[in-house]
């Protein structure tokens, strides 16, 4: 049809189609399964899953939820429950805030401070400066928004033995923990052990089908149960999710540190190139931010051109930003990412330039 979207053939979009057709998934997820695998129960995927994010998190329990959204709501009225107070805090840009439609308030009833300079890492001081009680302190790590930066290993402990000294609970969006570890190179339990309460995407870093895990002590995990189930998020046959999980632990997991290789070398080759430039200059993890000098709408009409001429899909979506003359894209690196040279990204964000100027 003619309104059909033209097909991508290469994309260094991490979420572009190629990988994630749906017999594609299904074809890995083959590869863990045997006639005796039981959809449910104790030996089931979701079981099965939980108990390995447990251990590699090094928390009590873990807990399976269809979306990353919920897990933290849950947990965050947890704390705040638990606290007895509504208020947490996080950095400006936390997708709690930002992309989830202010959900922690509207159902929860809670409040959120924002922390700190929304172009900047939030910081000990900002922490500092908050004057109120919180339930809690959210830390995205690494901060998307940002172009994947991370706090310092110290100056992280710094920030949470503040916070922990107030009564509030740690708490770590860990979308993107294995992004996240490839720079502490420190093992997950480690980093996770600095925090009260985790939640982890299983299909961003995991690259799965969609959900999410929650882990921490046993009694907050089950608090958290009873909230999920009040949800909606108690659902039965999620062994297809789990499973497309299970399998990115077994297989991209141990990618990452080759990612963020990739990550530094097409960031280095953007910047030498000079049409563009990355934040951060050097890559901390596999994401990492692309900065172009023309506005928001003409980038997107390139992309198109790009796309439809080539079947290249260079981003998922371009931001706007204050100075309507520029505009960003996020690059994460996966498997997709891999199959371009660092040269070659450089020369087609040139193109896009170009296309920009006609």
């Amino acid at each position: 049809m003619a309104d059909d979207p033209p097909p991508v053939r290469r994309a260094l979009f991490l979420h572009a189609p190629l990988r994630r057709r749906p017999r594609v998934v299904l074809e890995r997820m083959l590869e863990l399964v045997d006639d005796d695998t039981p959809p449910d129960g104790p030996d089931g995927p979701v079981a099965v899953l939980e108990r390995r994010l447990a251990g590699l998190l090094g928390k009590e329990r873990a807990l399976f939820f269809p979306s990353g959204t919920m897990a933290q709501q849950a947990v965050l009225r947890v704390h705040a429950d638990r606290s007895g107070r509504r208020t947490f805090a996080g950095h400006p840009c936390s997708h709690l805030d930002v992309w989830e439609e202010q959900g922690y308030n509207a159902v929860h009833g809670l409040r959120f401070r924002r922390t700190g300079d929304p172009y900047e890492l939030m910081t000990a001081h900002d922490l500092t400066s908050i004057g109120e009680p919180l339930a809690a302190v959210v830390w995205e790590l690494p901060q998307r928004d940002l172009g994947g930066l991370l706090p310092e290993w110290d100056e992280l402990g710094e920030q949470v033995g503040l916070v922990r000294a107030t009564g509030a609970a740690a708490h770590l969006d860990g979308a993107r923990l294995w992004e996240a570890q490839t720079y502490y190179r420190r093992p997950l339990n480690e980093i996770a052990g600095l925090f009260d309460s985790v939640y982890v995407s299983l299909y961003k870093s995991l690259q799965g089908v969609r959900g999410a895990v929650l882990a921490a002590d046993a009694a907050t995990v089950a608090a958290a149960g009873v909230w999920r189930q009040r949800l909606g998020g108690g659902i039965a046959d999620a062994w297809p999710l789990a499973l497309a999980a299970l399998t990115g632990l077994d297989t991209i997991a141990e990618r990452m540190p080759a990612y963020r290789e990739h990550a530094i070398a097409i960031a280095a080759a953007v910047n030498a190139d000079g049409a563009a430039r990355t934040r951060p200059d050097v890559p901390q993890t596999p994401l990492f931010h692309v900065h172009l000098p023309a506005p928001r709408r003409a980038v997107e009409r390139a992309g198109r051109e790009l796309l439809e001429e080539q079947g290249v899909q260079l981003w998922g979506r371009v931001r706007g930003g204050p100075d309507p003359y520029r505009c960003s894209f996020e690059v994460t690196v996966g498997e997709n990412a891999m199959d371009f040279t660092p040269e070659e990204v450089a020369a087609l964000i040139r193109d896009v330039l170009v296309r920009t100027a006609k």
